[in-house]
């Protein structure tokens, strides 16, 4: 059965072809349900295929099936192949089940679009470069799925090309990409020099005993890669593009937030997990950067007025966690939050796709307000997600964000794991702030929209809500997988904790090792309080005293303006980066290429002209000037040869 790994990324690259091939001929729903079919036949293939996994022996479910032979060039090759394993098992059922609604839902919110049958192209190839990335057995097979989701998003972000700001928001996404994946292309060169292949069994088994932990080497390499990751996974510094992909549809947004893109950097570094248990300096700065990440993100997202950035830079804070647990060691709770984070952010992402098509285009949300009766269904669902992402028990968000501050307070780092608890606690609470300033804005309150929008607001038809039920059922149940306390009942523990067997003296598998009921307990019931207390505070602020809110601005109008402002990041980027380089290439423009190349080039040409036209006084037509000519040339060579 673990065969039919094979099919997971076929049905999608399928999907892409038929589309070329046949989409002009069908119909609009046609090709969505084309589209939403490919991506369904590749999920329920994912669930044959790790259900045949689950059969086999625990330890020992891994199944490397080959393809063919790529790269041969003496003694390197690599080849084509899919690793299932545990770790790639949730992956591809998140991807996959996750990606299935958003093309469900993307059927009624594209519905009109003229470019629909591109949209659903790009879409089914979006989630097949993803796929592959995921289930690739080496580093290049990776790293091929790995550009292939960076293509994709440059396409979809820019899908409404003739919009100035999505073409830049695309190519932005694009070229701050680019930079992260030459530290991950440089980092897979020095993988080859020194294992002599890219394979990720082969390079697993080797690493031990190729580098002694701490080498410089190995450190080097990890953090080249950790560079790749932080563009990817839109980390510090390389965070800017994510904000910005706003610009394209909002299915978009929520496939490329929740379960693809964003997730491949937390990927890449729990699958490279032996190298980085090899390099703690890295893990170090994996951890620093995620909750630094998480920090700054969060505090941007509290004054946040468009609904959809205010979920962006949400996103780039719950990535800040990932990484703080794929740095604290805790690999495991890094892939629960991220399966449970595509959950409720897709839901969070589709909801308000579909509160922006009811109010046709309106994002703001000083403009809305009240709509909790007008669009009951959206609201529920978007009240489940929050409460989520806020951390409340039991939904899912609680179980896996609690396991990941739990394991950082427990990780063996000489009191630095205190400091990054106590800013992932704070970042918990600002989450809970913001996220119920979203919804008590969005949602209650007194109705703030023009009369001819709140004329025509209405609930989105079936084929929305059908994909927002299901994402809200599991963003309420997802989290029973990872049940914390009763650790005979983690599903994904016992399911993931193998894979990273070799890493158990840290992390969370350290965290259970010396497990204590009172100081977990403790732990979670912090956790829950700061979680009540930041959406309480959200009630007090927007619904019951909302002149605390004009004075918080007024008295504290520095630290509302930085964060209003984005800590001014992009305006030091514009400062400190685009402008010199754009001052050098006009330079380079202007001085080094028209003057010194073009100059030079010119006055070879004028020079050669210049001669031509001196020389050609000479060519009078007349025989006796050239008889002339000639014996004075004879008389001046007999003259020299002479004397």
């Amino acid at each position: 059965m673990t065969e039919a790994v094979v099919l997971v990324p076929l049905f999608p690259a399928l999907g892409v072809l038929l589309n070329l091939i046949f989409s002009r001929r069908m119909s609009e729903a046609a090709v969505g349900i084309m589209a939403c079919a490919a991506v369904g036949a590749s999920f329920l293939s994912a669930v044959v295929a790790v259900f045949g996994l689950s059969n086999m022996e625990a330890g020992h479910r891994a199944v490397e099936t080959i393809l063919y032979q790529w790269i041969g060039s003496g003694k390197f090759s690599v080849d084509v192949g899919f690793l299932l394993d545990p770790l790639s098992s949730v992956m591809i059922l998140v991807v996959t089940g996750v990606a299935f609604l958003i093309h469900v839902y993307s059927i009624g919110y594209m519905h009109g679009d003229p470019g629909v049958r591109r949209f659903f192209l790009y879409m089914n190839l979006f989630v097949f470069a993803m796929l592959l990335l995921v289930l690739g057995n080496s580093y290049l097979i990776l790293f091929v799925g790995w550009e292939g989701v960076g293509l994709c998003s440059y396409l979809l972000i820019g899908f409404w090309y003739v919009k100035d700001s999505a073409a830049n928001a695309g190519q932005k996404a694009f070229v701050v990409n680019r930079i992260g994946d030459f530290g991950f292309l440089l980092g897979m060169l020095l993988i080859v020099f020194n294992f002599g292949t890219l394979s990720f069994t082969k390079v697993f088994a080797e690493a031990p005993h190729v580098f002694n932990s701490g080498d410089f080497m190995i450190t080097l390499i990890t953090l080249l890669m950790f560079l790749g990751a932080t563009g990817k996974s839109a980390q510090l510094p390389l965070y800017i593009w994510l904000p910005d992909a706003m610009e394209g549809p909002t299915p978009v947004s929520a496939l490329i937030h929740a379960a693809t893109m964003v997730t491949a950097g937390v990927y890449m570094i729990c699958r490279s997990h032996v190298l980085y248990d090899l390099a703690p300096a890295s893990l170090v700065v994996v951890a620093t950067v995620g909750c630094l990440t998480a920090f700054l993100a969060g505090t941007i997202a509290l004054v946040q007025n468009d609904i959809k950035r205010v979920l962006a830079y949400s996103t780039v804070s719950q990535l800040g966690y990932m990484m703080l647990a794929a740095g604290v060691g805790a690999y495991t709770a890094a892939i629960f939050h991220l399966m449970t984070h595509a959950f409720f952010k897709a839901l969070l992402f589709l909801g308000a796709g579909s509160v922006i098509h009811a109010l046709h285009e309106e994002q703001d949300i000083r403009n809305m307000g009240g709509l909790r009766k007008i669009m009951p269904v959206t609201y529920t669902t978007f009240l489940v997600a929050s409460l989520a992402i806020a951390g409340i028990p039991p939904l899912a968000g609680f179980m896996s964000k609690d396991e990941i501050l739990y394991s950082t307070f427990n990780a063996g780092m000489g009191g630095w794991n205190f400091i990054l608890w106590f800013l992932g606690i704070f970042t918990a609470f600002m989450t809970a702030f913001y996220m119920f300033r979203l919804v008590f804005k969005t949602f209650h309150g007194e109705c703030r929209l023009d009369p001819e929008r709140k004329k025509h607001a209405h609930e989105s038809p079936p084929v929305v809500t059908i994909p927002l039920s299901a994402l809200a059922f599991l963003s309420a149940v997802g989290g029973f997988l990872g049940i914390p306390i009763f650790l005979k009942y983690n599903v994904m523990h016992n399911w993931i904790g193998p894979v990273f067997a070799k890493v158990a003296h840290h992390g969370e598998e350290a965290a259970h090792a010396a497990h204590s009921l009172f100081a977990e307990l403790s732990l979670m019931g912090i956790s829950v309080v700061v979680a009540t207390a930041g959406i309480l505070l959200a009630l007090v602020i927007i619904l019951f005293r909302p002149g605390i809110a004009e004075g918080i601005r007024q008295n504290y109008s520095s630290l509302y303006n930085l964060f209003l402002n984005k800590w001014w990041v992009d305006e030091m980027y514009n400062a400190v980066v685009i402008r010199p380089l754009w001052a050098l290439s006009g330079f380079f423009w202007t001085e080094f290429d028209g003057k010194g190349i073009d100059g030079t080039l010119h006055g070879i040409a004028n020079g050669a002209q210049g001669s031509g036209g001196w020389l050609s006084r000479f060519q009078t037509g007349f025989i006796q000037n050239y008889a002339l000519t000639m014996a004075i040339g004879v008389a001046v060579i007999m003259i020299l040869a002479l004397f």
